[in-house]
């Protein structure tokens, strides 16, 4: 399905805390970035979580071959775009905020992010990286989590854009303290969405989940330019269907997430012509307790390989995933020539 006009060419780098400092010393500054175990920095948006890796801290810079990236922001939003391709970010301190809670916190902050895309132009939502205090806590009767679910189900609903079939590819992850955070991409491109054959569509889960269903999709894909496909993996875990499975049991909820990602790697392969394979993606893992990463981290060698460029270039890092019982999720970016299918 290539576009009329191919777009500026979109990458990501993932880099070491020097290696960014230099890029963004260079003659056209990225995107954005999302800075794994970093301190926070003009242009980073940070992610907190302990890096639980030898290799450190970690940065995941999205480029564009345009000459030009402009800057501005739209209510609680800070944006870069090139004119076709847009990194945001947001965060809000909640003891800052009116009442409501995590669902009016969510719904202001999803509200500002439709704001930006129509402000800018760069209209569809790609890829939306959400970090939640206390996830699992309870916010007056419900759970954060489903609190979040939903203002952000809300928020998709206010702005007339699709909270189910259609919905971006996303994560929600729970940190320990300091502010709500949203990060995404957006562009002028439309993704195609992918769902897991294995599971159950997200904002398709029974009610037993909460009120409103999550909206998001299990990955997408999208023409990058220059020949390139994205391929963009939502955070990925031990579930079947809709129910989580092997509760307490690290080892085999992530040899069910790994069979998982392959499920998706399937469907995004009918999606386009583009060959991903699971030891060439780019993983950020998260684990709920920091004693379970070196056994999270062998599994992984065993399924992969050690030298595979998927282990070699892993971010581990602690993190809540958004059910209690579960103990690992992963994502994943990865990019590869072909075309996306119409």
């Amino acid at each position: 399905m290539p576009a009329a006009h191919p777009p500026p060419h979109l990458s990501v780098q993932r880099l070491t805390p020097s290696q960014w400092s230099a890029l963004v010393a260079g003659a056209t500054p990225p995107l954005g970035a999302l800075g794994y175990g970093m301190s926070p920095a003009p242009g980073l948006a940070t992610v907190a979580g302990q890096p639980l890796a030898a290799t450190g801290p970690r940065v995941d810079a999205w480029c564009s071959s345009a000459l030009q990236v402009g800057a501005g922001r739209c209510g609680s939003v800070h944006w870069q775009h090139d004119g076709h391709w847009l990194f945001g970010s947001l965060q809000l301190d909640e003891t800052l905020q009116a009442d409501g809670g995590m669902q009016a916190l969510a719904q202001r902050a999803y509200q500002d992010v439709f704001a930006t895309l129509a402000q800018t132009g760069c209209d569809h939502l790609l890829r939306l990286w959400n970090y939640l205090p206390d996830i699992n806590g309870d916010g007056g009767g419900l759970e954060r989590y489903r609190q979040f679910n939903l203002g952000r189900q809300q928020a998709f609903f206010d702005a007339q854009r699709p909270a189910f079939e259609g919905a971006p590819a996303a994560c929600a992850l729970g940190t320990q303290g300091g502010p709500f955070c949203v990060h995404f991409l957006a562009g002028r491109t439309r993704p195609l969405q992918v769902e897991n054959p294995r599971q159950v569509s997200a904002y398709h889960y029974p009610s037993e989940y909460g009120p409103r269903s999550p909206s998001f999709s299990r990955a997408a894909v999208f023409d990058a330019g220059a020949g390139q496909v994205a391929l963009l993996i939502s955070g990925t875990a031990s579930i079947v269907g809709h129910a989580s499975l092997h509760t307490g049991d690290v080892a085999a909820q992530t040899r069910e997430t790994l069979t998982n990602l392959e499920a998706v790697l399937g469907a995004a392969r009918q999606r386009s012509t583009a060959r991903f394979e699971l030891d060439q993606l780019s993983l950020t893992v998260y684990v709920r307790h920091a004693s379970d990463a070196p056994q999270v981290l062998s599994l992984l060698g065993d399924a992969l390989g050690n030298d595979a460029v998927a282990l070699r270039d892993a971010v581990l890092l602690q993190g809540d995933v958004c059910r209690r019982e579960l103990l690992v999720e992963i994502e994943a970016h990865a990019f590869a020539p072909g075309e996306v299918r119409a």
